[in-house]
């Protein structure tokens, strides 16, 4: 299937995303209201947020230029120094910024 990039096209795309959206973001909360919050969901749902980030991260580790590389690695050493993620991030996002900007 394809869509003309036309003015109808285009407004027409926009629309389907947006309901692809709404649909994603009002869906999940719908799902769980049938779900009942029990310790064993609560585990599941904490462990998965954070199988997410590292299915995210782990490849960046990996195949990275040196900005991610840098960033990651000073993320990770100013969250375990400052127990804070948000000065960690920013430190990460400083670090790649100046590793791509300077080399």
């Amino acid at each position: 299937m394809s869509i003309e990039t036309t003015h109808l096209g285009v407004i027409l795309i926009i629309a389907i995303m947006a309901l692809v959206t709404l649909a994603t973001r009002w869906g999940g909360p719908f799902l769980m209201s049938f779900v009942t919050i029990n310790p064993r969901v609560e585990s599941f749902i904490n462990t998965m947020a954070s199988s997410v980030l590292i299915a995210i991260l782990t490849p960046m580790a990996f195949t990275g230029d040196l900005g991610a590389k840098l960033a990651l690695a000073t993320t990770a050493i100013l969250m375990l120094v400052l127990h804070k993620p948000l000065p960690a991030i920013a430190g990460g996002i400083l670090a790649a910024a100046a590793t791509r900007y300077f080399l």
